[in-house]
């Protein structure tokens, strides 16, 4: 069975214009980038032997990228204001009343995001066909990136409606949304970060040997941060696909970390990063489904209130004590 709010949200929304505007700036903004991608590599076929039919193979990267990065900044709009803009619009208890559990009215507002999103990847097909008519891909680097747009749509989605199951307006519930996205794509990599600069400070006090025994040592294990970094994820999926190699591996080459024989090693080897990073990506999705349904739960919510009352009002029957207790004075 369809769930309710889903079939409620896609009815309302296809008999709107504001879908068929949204397609038209969605595409619009594609075919920008189409153009400017075959400008730039026009001008650079001419200092070189190659031919504009090899390089077309470029335009699956740089329409994907376009098409990511515009489902990430209106994802987690569009759920931000799932339930916060209930609770303005004074409908969210109302919504509660029915049969639905918690979880369902959430996965309701997030499918309902990700039918809108997958409307708009699925209609970009015909400028994304040409990279694989022309270039001489794969047609499953074309499932692959669907794939991907499916997995950005419900980790997007999911941030978005914890933070709007979080804020009362729609407001702070977008801008806790990007701030999570930074978290994300930034506060993984600090670690590392901080890392490398505290062993180039130690570099000037301590013996060679010692700071690369603290490298292996420590350092290996920092790698695995950016198992759920989105930019990380990006670049290792983008590079397998162009050059056929693995970012992560050679990054880890790099900083020496394929030297050791710790974790880091065995994640870095073949597709196993993939995998993990994807399996890791759902996980967190649905655990943040997970909060949000618990933050609206109305039975939680009634039991809270409940309890606040109760600790807010004095017991009845110490009161009744003292009074007894006080008649005894007030009669002498």
């Amino acid at each position: 069975m369809l769930n309710p709010i889903v079939k409620k949200d896609v009815k309302v929304q296809s008999r709107s214009m504001r879908i068929c505007w949204g397609v038209f700036i969605y595409e619009l903004i594609l075919a920008l980038a189409f153009f400017l991608a075959m400008i730039i590599m026009e001008q650079q076929i001419r200092f070189s032997t190659s031919n504009i039919y090899s390089a077309m193979v470029w335009l699956y990267p740089v329409l994907a990228l376009t098409q990511i990065g515009i489902l990430g900044l209106i994802v987690p709009v569009r759920t931000a204001s799932a339930i916060s803009g209930e609770k303005e619009r004074q409908t969210f208890d109302i919504m509660l009343t029915t049969s639905m559990t918690a979880f369902s009215v959430v996965m309701g507002k997030v499918m309902t995001a990700m039918i809108q999103s997958m409307f708009f990847v699925i209609a970009s097909m015909p400028v994304m066909a040409l990279s694989f008519v022309i270039g001489g891909m794969s047609w499953g680097y074309l499932f692959g990136f669907l794939a991907l747009a499916l997995l950005v749509s419900l980790f997007s989605a999911s941030i978005g409606i914890l933070c709007s199951s979080l804020c009362k307006k729609s407001i702070s519930a977008v801008i806790m949304s990007y701030i999570i996205y930074i978290v994300f794509f930034l506060g993984t990599f600090l670690p590392y970060l901080l890392y490398e600069v505290a062993l180039m400070n130690a570099a000037y006090s301590t013996t060679q040997t010692t700071n690369a025994a603290l490298t292996y040592t420590y350092g290996e294990n920092l790698y695995l941060f950016l198992l759920v970094n989105p930019a990380v994820y990006l670049a290792e999926f983008f590079g397998r696909v162009m050059t056929g190699e693995s970012v992560v591996n050679t990054f880890a080459t790099l900083t020496g970390a394929h030297q050791t024989k710790g974790l880091i090693n065995h994640v870095a080897t073949g597709s196993r990063w993939m995998v993990i990073s994807t399996v890791l990506f759902v996980g967190i999705s649905f655990l943040f489904l997970w909060l949000a349904s618990k933050r609206i739960d109305p039975i939680k919510r009634r039991a809270k209130k409940r309890a606040k009352k109760q600790m807010q009002q004095p017991d009845m029957q110490v009161i009744v004590q003292e009074n007894i207790m006080q008649k005894p004075e007030d009669g002498q």
